[in-house]
């Protein structure tokens, strides 16, 4: 795969970054990636994934951009508030980088087009906000085989963890937390939302390139109040109904 003129200038820090370099800079012009939810991860994420080179970046996301947004969600501006996410998200990426290929989908995720969308990219990031989507995204990669890149932030606490195989995301929420709290009735600072979209990223790219060790099975969980991180280990529970003996 060669590279133009203009992409080796545009690419120049990453072509000679030692873990990256020509053929890392190759696999992701090579590599796909479906981003779940244009919202305040996924448009860090996709930023970032489009500003480094990745080939096709497809997000599906069925909102259209509202006021309230642009507190963290920054692919969008004043000008784009009633248009679909999707929409304008993929005018600011093909903007950013006119070298990448960018689709958008204004479905909703789910039952009907979760095989469609999964099968035909290398990787995952799930930043919806709802347990019943994070569930749909991790059994689509589990039946599969994609890696699944799951980020998640709430008040001023963001967590990210990459899921291949087993454990899958089912192993670590098991069931729906009957409290489970949303942005809207709680809140979420919004430079949060910058911080764990761009972990979601690194983490996509060290997927991709081989640089480094992604958090494979371990979750890295950010308390930006007291700028504490720590990562634990995901157990893989023998009897999930997705990766483990429950499955049917």
């Amino acid at each position: 795969m060669v590279f133009t003129d203009l992409e080796i200038e545009r690419y120049a820090r990453h072509l000679v970054l030692r873990e990256v370099g020509g053929p890392g800079q190759q696999r992701l012009k090579a590599a796909s990636a479906l981003i779940v939810g244009a919202g305040g991860l996924g448009s860090p994420a996709a930023l970032y994934l489009a500003a480094a080179g990745i080939g096709t970046l497809i997000l599906v996301d069925p909102d259209e951009v509202d006021r309230s947004n642009l507190q963290r969600q920054i692919l969008y501006a004043e000008a784009d508030i009633g248009l679909p996410k999707v929409e304008a998200a993929a005018d600011r990426l093909a903007a950013l980088n006119p070298h990448i290929f960018v689709a958008g989908g204004p479905d909703a995720f789910g039952p009907d087009n979760a095989d469609q969308l999964v099968e035909g990219v290398d990787l995952v990031l799930d930043g919806t906000d709802s347990f019943e989507a994070r569930y749909e995204v991790n059994a689509a990669c589990v039946r599969h085989g994609k890696p699944l890149i799951s980020g998640a932030i709430g008040r001023w606490t963001g967590q990210v963890g990459v899921f291949a195989g087993q454990p899958c995301y089912r192993c670590l929420v098991p069931e729906i937390p009957p409290d489970a709290e949303t942005c809207v009735a709680v809140g979420v600072v919004g430079a949060l939302a910058g911080v764990v979209g761009s972990m979601m990223a690194l983490e996509a790219i060290k997927l991709i390139t081989g640089a480094g060790e992604p958090l494979t099975g371990r979750l890295m969980i950010y308390d930006a109040l007291s700028a504490e991180t720590r990562t634990v280990r995901v157990g893989a529970d023998p009897e999930c109904p997705v990766c483990g003996g429950g499955a049917g």
